[in-house]
């Protein structure tokens, strides 16, 4: 299966990033054939055999407990979302799966049209659009509407868009790593998602950025944040963002909301904005 690969890939890339020195090891001698921690030295200081250490890198996850996964994410220093990664790669959770074409309650509908002229979205598990409110579209200058529903994603957007990629250019580096580094989160919470895999798939053949960031095996989730934009109407626009899980919708994963801070010229420019768009 895939996963047993993928764990191997990330367990590499975690010991790559950490010296001996950094975690209380003496490193003997100057040459090294591998960056950063040997697979021995992660062994010690995760207190299970170097062999065990060894199949747990190539895939062999037969009853590996969560203890040892534990130990090694220790180990490692993994932050909170890298250490669910690790879970979901040796423990690949099995969830409903549900997919762009999933409606929309008339609720969640009726919210994004209540919290105009608040920007505000529904996003899915693959980052996809599935409700936007007209405040959105304008901040975005995206007409979510006449895009193709497989496409209308803000992987498809950031990365091949170019006037979203105009839009964000003052955080486009960050906000494309964020991207890939939460679908490669979602991609092993989600194993059995078959739309989620396509898109990872379409984007990785289309897009050399999102190929390297994606070989880089980060991980991180998405709740809260500030973005700069260069809107081509507003100006610059410095706007705080929210992540609102939807749990009892399950092809929902958040509803996103953005605001500026009050008394600033980015709350001036997108309340001039979003009231007299039309």
């Amino acid at each position: 299966m895939e996963e047993t690969s993928q764990i191997g890939a990330f367990l590499r890339t975690r010991r790559a990033r950490l010296r001996p020195e950094q975690v209380g090891l003496t490193a003997y001698g100057t040459r090294r054939r591998v960056p950063g921690l040997r697979r021995e030295e992660l062994a010690q200081l995760a207190g299970i055999s170097v062999d065990y250490y060894v199949r747990l890198e190539r895939g062999r996850l037969d009853n590996v407990s969560d203890a040892v996964i534990d130990a090694v994410a220790t180990a490692l220093r993994l932050d909170a979302d890298e250490h669910a990664h690790l879970r979901n790669l040796a423990h690949p959770p099995v969830a409903a799966v549900s997919g762009h074409g999933s409606a929309l309650r008339s609720g969640l509908r009726q919210m994004l049209a209540a919290l105009d002229p608040a920007p505000a979205y529904l996003v899915g598990h693959h980052t996809n659009i599935l409700g936007w409110n007209r405040a959105a579209s304008a901040v975005f200058q995206v007409d979510f509407a006449a895009m193709p529903e497989s496409e209308r994603t803000w992987a498809h957007l950031v990365f091949r868009d170019a006037a979203v990629r105009r839009l964000t250019a003052p955080v486009w580096p960050r906000l494309a790593r964020q991207i890939v580094t939460y679908l490669r989160l979602r991609a092993s919470a989600r194993p059995e998602d078959g739309e989620l895999r396509q898109l990872i798939a379409t984007m990785n053949a289309a897009s050399e950025q999102f190929r390297h960031m994606w070989d880089s095996h980060d991980v991180t989730d998405i709740a809260f944040g500030r973005y700069h934009l260069s809107h081509p109407l507003a100006g610059d626009l410095h706007l705080d963002y929210e992540f609102l899980n939807v749990p009892a919708d399950p092809g929902v994963r958040a509803l996103v909301v953005y605001s500026a801070e009050p008394g600033t010229p980015s709350h001036s420019a997108l309340r001039a904005l979003t009231r007299s768009d039309s």
